[in-house]
């Protein structure tokens, strides 16, 4: 009797399934050989690694490969971080490349990474501890070797941005046996006796095995020490080293760390120059703000004072005394202009006036005025009176 039958597929994802819950599998150092290296269109990396006795594919993800720091070439000797799992399309095992070195580096970064781990659990690292560097250092001292570039890279940025500063080598090797002890002494010697506001320790760029005199602990321990901030330039701008994570601040190169460490006195002279400018117009504003307020002041009291309501008050009678002259001098006007039509109306009823024209008056012997016949009868003597006189005339034909 057949058992029962499983697909390829099936059992291929059963495999593959126990390969990624074996714990070692999945945190696997391996050191080998580089053969086949091959790099694809779409920027991943294939190759196989073996040894005497055995090889296995491998594969490098195009972000890794990327950033790699050499070009593997075949026949290379490596050390290689990853996991093993299964392709399931081809049913073959495989090496998943997280991290590749030449061999050598190894024991050499498992060594950096358990430092790393130590003086991190004890709080060397800690952000909260690191300080801020000072503004504007007047002395800086410098841990580096005396004849290397390093230290004319940071005496030409310290010059040409602040030579305000004086600087003072520490000098010591930056690589060998001997260097980590140096550098100790070097900065030990400054912390005794220099009295700088900061410190400079930097070297140029080299292999992980140039630049190990720095993934010292006693280095780590005596920058952690520092009585003053400390500044690292080691190497080049993707090496990272125990004493950058301990200074207060980490600059990817000597260079850089000079800058970080001094102010630019172009920059300054300009920043004084438009704090001058602003100064002035600020205080010229308020010069002008303050004496507008005085005068607003000063207006304010004037017209507070008896002089002020004196003045005021004399005006006001200047005024009523206008306005009583306007008002007489306009009542005069209409009263003469009234009195001239009395007069003209007058003019008119002037019994002189009547009699110029041609007019006459009679009067009766008694002085009466004729005004109707039946005031007089023929016979009767009546006075006639005209413009130049009177005379004498007798009633007829009445």
């Amino acid at each position: 009797m057949y058992q029962q039958a499983h697909s390829v597929t099936e059992i291929t994802a059963l495999i593959k399934r126990m390969l990624d819950r074996d714990e070692l599998l999945q945190d696997l150092w391996l050191e080998g050989e580089i053969s086949n290296w091959s790099r694809s269109r779409s920027g991943h990396c294939y190759f196989t690694i073996k040894d005497a006795g055995a090889s296995m594919r491998a594969v490098v993800w195009r972000s890794l490969a990327s950033r790699l720091s050499f070009e593997p070439q075949d026949g290379q000797a490596v050390l290689a971080h990853g996991r093993v799992s299964l392709y399931e399309p081809q049913g073959q095992y495989q090496f998943y490349v997280e991290y590749i070195e030449p061999r050598g580096r190894g024991a050499l970064y498992a060594q950096f990474e358990a430092l790393k781990a130590r003086l991190a659990q004890e709080g060397l690292f800690a952000v909260e501890r690191k300080r801020a560097l000072p503004p504007f250092p007047q002395r800086i001292g410098v841990v580096t070797s005396p004849t290397g570039a390093a230290l004319r890279d940071i005496l030409n940025v310290i010059a040409r941005r602040w030579p305000l500063a004086e600087v003072i080598l520490s000098p010591t090797l930056v690589q060998g046996e001997q260097a980590p002890a140096q550098i100790v002494a070097a900065l030990e010697s400054l912390y005794r006796g220099a009295d700088a506001d900061m410190i400079i320790l930097g070297r140029g760029g080299g292999s992980i095995e140039d630049l190990w005199a720095f993934n010292d602990e006693q280095v780590a321990r005596v920058v952690y020490r520092s009585p003053v901030p400390v500044v690292t330039g080691v190497g080049h701008e993707t090496d990272y080293t125990i004493a950058d994570l301990v200074a207060d601040v980490r600059a990817p190169t000597p260079s850089a760390a000079a800058e970080l460490a001094v102010p630019d006195q172009a920059e300054l002279k300009t920043w004084i120059a438009g704090s001058v400018t602003a100064t002035t117009e600020a205080a010229l504003t308020r010069i002008r703000e303050t004496r507008m307020a005085v005068d607003h002041v000063r207006r304010a009291f004037e017209r507070l004072t008896p002089m002020a309501r004196l003045v005021q008050d004399r005006q006001r009678v200047d005024g009523l005394q206008q306005r009583i002259e306007r008002a007489s001098l306009h009542r005069l006007t209409l009263l003469r202009e009234r009195a001239s039509g009395l007069a003209v109306r007058l003019a008119g009823l002037d019994p002189e006036a009547t009699l110029r024209r041609g007019y006459a008056i009679a009067r009766t012997a008694r002085g009466a005025i004729v005004r109707r016949t039946s005031q007089v009868a023929s016979g009767d003597r009546v006075t006639i009176r005209v413009a130049d006189g009177s005379f004498g005339a007798r009633v007829e034909n009445r």
